[in-house]
């Protein structure tokens, strides 16, 4: 075998490898909790997750949940006849009361832990 085809088979053995490692919708909202109270990601006033720290899975985490809270948003919008930001900003503000003491939330472009 020449180390042509050495490269080729490792590098495809590791891009295949990549999706036996990536998270599923089910298993960010798992990793979820821990994240926020690791300090990783947090709330913001958009409506999204933020990535505090890019740490673990946290990118990861925060695209998953974003996008089915996206969908969500795009629902709700629909139904209600309200404008997709108007939504997104509501949930953002609702979810940073929400978020405990000793997590973090950004605000104004920082982030603070609350």
């Amino acid at each position: 075998m020449t180390i042509y085809k050495k490269v080729i088979i490792t590098l495809l053995s590791a891009v295949l490898s990549f999706s036996a490692f990536a998270l599923n919708l089910e298993q960010a909202m798992d990793s979820l909790g821990q994240a926020k109270a690791q300090g990783i990601v947090g709330e913001q006033a958009d409506g999204y997750l933020g990535v505090v720290k890019n740490e673990g899975n946290a990118t990861e985490i925060a695209q998953l949940i974003n996008q089915a809270r996206k969908q969500q948003y795009q629902k709700v919008s629909a139904e209600s006849n309200i404008p997709l930001s108007e939504v997104e900003k509501k949930a953002g503000s609702k979810a940073q009361e929400k978020t405990p003491a000793g997590q973090y939330i950004k605000q104004q472009g920082q982030w603070i832990k609350k």
